[in-house]
């Protein structure tokens, strides 16, 4: 008789697949059978990586560097780093507190591995990007989901955080600019997350990524730069979003030098280092020219009100506009079906491919995620189609 497989560990059996990559294959499958799909699902720019950026990167495989680095990362893009970032939040960072990875998920992980005992609680906003339960889970703590409130531009339900911070609570995540809602923190609130972080001797992880995607001439505040943050705050960044570059796989994250240190271990340990031509591309990202990214910037901005207008003329659809990155987080209650239902009807009926709230937290039920990542002719057929779909929907 043939002896059972031993069953997996416990740590894995929580992990579901991420939103948008099912809802991708869904839609590849029907585009492999003839039909046309609109994608606006799936959360990267639609612009190649900037041709200064590419070309560094080009030049780097030519002149032979594809060898292995420091698993922190080369020196010349952790000081770029620290200069771009200190120069970003206004105060000084240094070089040994920036750990470079292989994309922004790592800047995730490891810090949460490092930080994190079986038990310990972890706040983090629901909705929000799938891999925070996921990874709080993993590492065996308990996720403490706090709702984001629409009415507050999709900022953290304040009362909730006031009820379920306590001593218990080890590390606090946030997100400003917001995936999925576009949202930004108010520096008010900000103010109290502070505050209660230094209360209740608790971390945050300060999810930053889409930090020079933001349509105010204000920008977002750091929570770093609070009284008494730095040394409990960890920025998570990365070239994906701003650069076009999310198929290079580079992220970094900022933190106190005993918390980077125990993360350079960590990679040490697992992905051993990122490619050498990859943080040159980054060093060049950084120190080059950044008109492309102020550019693009107003590109995602005449996009975003296009698509909010667009959205509020459809019946039973009303959506706030998002003061950053480049989501939608539409209001469908008043149709009176699930998310999740209501985004399979539109990409079967309409051909347009969006993700459902509930993808992004239990608390995103009554919502959808529309990323405007796609040309304006895209966009506006998308918003025909939907318009269309859903008359005859109800």
């Amino acid at each position: 008789m043939k002896k059972p497989y031993r069953q997996l560990a416990n740590r894995t059996s929580h992990l579901q697949p991420e939103g948008a990559y099912a809802f991708l294959a869904k839609a590849q499958q029907l585009e492999a059978k003839g039909r046309e799909i609109i994608h606006l699902e799936i959360g990267q720019p639609d612009f190649q990586t900037f041709d200064n950026i590419a070309l560094s990167g080009i030049r780097a495989i030519t002149n032979g560097q594809t060898r292995y680095t420091p698993p922190a990362g080369i020196p010349p893009l952790r000081e770029a780093i620290a200069r771009y970032t200190g120069q970003r939040i206004g105060m000084t960072i240094e070089a040994n507190q920036v750990i470079v990875g292989p994309g922004a998920k790592p800047l995730l992980f490891f810090p949460m591995m490092a930080l994190l005992e079986p038990g310990d609680e972890v706040i983090y906003p629901d909705p929000g990007f799938p891999s925070y339960r996921a990874i709080i889970e993993t590492m065996g703590a308990t996720p403490v989901p706090i709702g984001l409130s629409e009415e507050k531009d999709f900022s953290f339900d304040m009362e909730q955080f006031r009820a379920k911070v306590s001593d218990r609570t080890r590390l606090i995540i946030i997100n400003s600019p917001s995936n999925p809602t576009g949202g930004i923190i108010p520096e008010e609130d900000l103010q109290i997350i502070a505050e209660a972080a230094q209360k209740y001797d608790s971390w945050v992880l300060s999810d930053e990524i889409y930090t020079r995607l933001i349509y105010s001439e204000k920008p977002a505040r750091s929570i770093m730069t609070y009284p008494g943050m730095a040394e409990r705050t960890i920025i998570m960044d990365g070239f994906s979003k701003t650069y076009a570059m999310t198929g290079w796989r580079l992220g970094y994250g900022v933190m106190p030098k005993r918390l980077a240190d125990a993360v350079d271990l960590l990679l040490t340990h697992s992905v051993g280092c990122t490619a050498a031509f990859t943080q040159v591309a980054g060093v060049e990202a950084l120190t080059g020219p950044q008109d492309r990214v102020e550019e693009v910037r107003r590109i995602f901005q005449q996009r975003r009100d296009m698509i909010v207008k667009g959205l509020n003329a459809i019946p039973g659809i009303t959506c706030r506009t998002p003061q950053g990155a480049f989501y939608v987080f539409p209001n469908i209650k008043s149709v009176g079906r699930p998310s999740r239902e209501l985004a399979d009807y539109l990409l079967q009926e309409a051909g347009v491919c969006v993700l459902p709230g509930v993808s992004f937290g239990n608390m995103g039920e009554g919502y959808l995620r529309l990323c405007y990542s796609n040309s304006i002719e895209a966009i506006e057929k998308a918003l025909e189609k939907i318009k269309l779909a859903l008359s005859k929907y109800n």
